[in-house]
């Protein structure tokens, strides 16, 4: 095919333009290509002392790498569980030493860099599933005990499925652009007006614990809002709450309250975990003790130490709510009142009482739809009472009638708007991709 012939004036242009399009060029190329590192052979498990693999099985408890790398009934630390996102479906990988479908191939370097900069081994860009906005900050120590455990487990030989991503975003050389607006390399700071215990939640909850990965919203490219850190986000389906003084508890957290929450799952005052913070606490009641307290210290921080805390007074408005949601009040006796009525023995057991419910409280009735359709189960076995679902024998009609009814009942909040749309929608969400 004939080129069309340019004017000597157009010419000129192109000419004048050439360096500033090959400088582009060069930048773009510079800016997305990533060298390979050499494979290694697996080394051996003997390789790696004691002490380093047991300090890096503790570090993957408080960085939940099992939760995100095993899929539903799988092998822990295969991968291949489905992330779901606004912009596609993406699967985890395989990081048990398998060398051909995992890690056993990569080398230390080689893990410093995916965890650190988000680039694989073969130099290809990862998608920011996996949280290197907040692994960026672990220090090389960390990495390398955390790095020891993983390649001590037993290797699995399992391929994770292919990522299925909207158009054109399985072009991983467009991940270069979002790390130059969201990926904030280096270490967290101490800060020398706060404890070392302050510190050190610090340290882990802003690098491999990852918390404002669910705990603050994101922008429409999927970044973090750093602006509104810890101001509530969305994890699984569930709302991930605010973490600051804007938490719709009825009273405010102390460092106590969240130590218990953070190793049990439940707070007479205030919670039970359920969706995907019941795995969160599963880990951390493993792990030792001084680091639970640790994010417990530097968190109540963040939401004021139970300081201006709303009045604690349980407010139970049955006959008001009666009167103006009938029909919630008959679901409710017969689906609910067993183990939330007044008197109910599961107030023995630790519950908190709904008028305390943050679920409730909330000005979105996403989580309290959600444990209504999947249940509560208590994250520490043994520990808690459970509550079944009601997906197959509720529908969305009679979950908004049931919840308008708590709602009136036992808090004093405005009626949650369009409340059997909003089952709706939450019931659709937690089909799996």
């Amino acid at each position: 095919m004939m080129l069309p012939r340019l004017s000597p004036k157009t010419m000129r242009r192109v000419q004048r333009g050439l360096p500033l399009l090959v400088a582009a060029g060069l930048l773009a190329l510079a800016t997305t290509w990533r060298p390979a590192i050499a494979p290694i052979s697996p080394p051996d498990r003997s390789a790696f002392p004691i002490a380093d693999v047991e300090r890096g099985a503790v570090l993957a408890k408080l960085g939940d790498c099992a939760v995100c790398h095993t899929a539903q009934g799988g092998t822990p630390l295969a991968g291949g569980r489905a992330l779901a996102t606004p912009f596609g479906t993406l699967y985890s990988n395989n990081i048990t030493p398998d060398p051909a479908t995992g890690i056993g191939r990569w080398s230390l370097v080689a893990f410093t860099r995916a965890m650190h900069d988000g680039v694989r081994r073969d130099g290809a860009h990862l998608y920011p599933a996996l949280p290197y906005e907040h692994f960026t900050h672990i220090t090389d120590a960390d990495l390398a005990s955390l790095y020891a455990f993983l390649m001590t487990r037993r290797p699995v030989v399992a391929e994770a499925p292919a990522n299925r991503l909207i158009f054109p975003l399985g072009f991983r050389p467009l991940l270069a652009g979002w790390k130059m607006l969201f990926l904030h390399k280096g270490e967290i700071a101490p800060d020398p007006t706060r404890s070392a215990e302050w510190n050190r939640g610090a340290y882990l909850a802003e690098g491999l614990g990852h918390c404002a990965g669910c705990h603050s919203p994101r922008n429409l490219l999927g970044g973090e809002m750093r602006g509104r850190a810890y101001a509530g986000g969305v994890a699984e389906g569930w709302r991930a709450p605010a973490l600051d003084a804007h938490n719709p508890s009825a009273r405010r957290w102390t460092a106590d309250a969240l130590f218990t929450f953070l190793r049990t799952g439940i707070s007479p005052d205030h919670s039970a975990a359920a969706g995907p913070m019941g795995p969160v606490v599963e880990s951390l009641s493993n792990v030792p003790e001084e680091d639970v307290r640790a994010l417990a210290t530097y968190f109540a921080s963040r939401m004021g130490n139970g300081e201006a805390a709303t009045p604690p007074l349980q407010m139970d408005r049955a006959d008001l709510a009666a009167r103006e949601a009938p029909s919630g009040a008959a679901l409710f006796a017969g689906a609910c009142a067993a183990c939330h009525g007044t008197g109910a023995p599961m107030a023995a057991q630790g519950r908190p009482s709904l008028s305390l419910s943050s679920d409730l409280l909330d000005d979105d009735p996403t989580n309290a739809i959600q444990a209504i359709l999947q249940g509560i189960e208590p994250p520490v076995a043994g520990r808690g009472p459970k509550m079944p679902p009601f997906a197959n024998s509720l529908s969305d009609k009679q979950i908004a009638s049931i919840l308008a009814y708590a709602r009136l009942r036992y808090t004093d909040r405005p009626e949650w708007p369009s409340l059997e749309k909003a089952a709706r929608s939450v019931r659709k969400g937690n089909i799996q991709p």
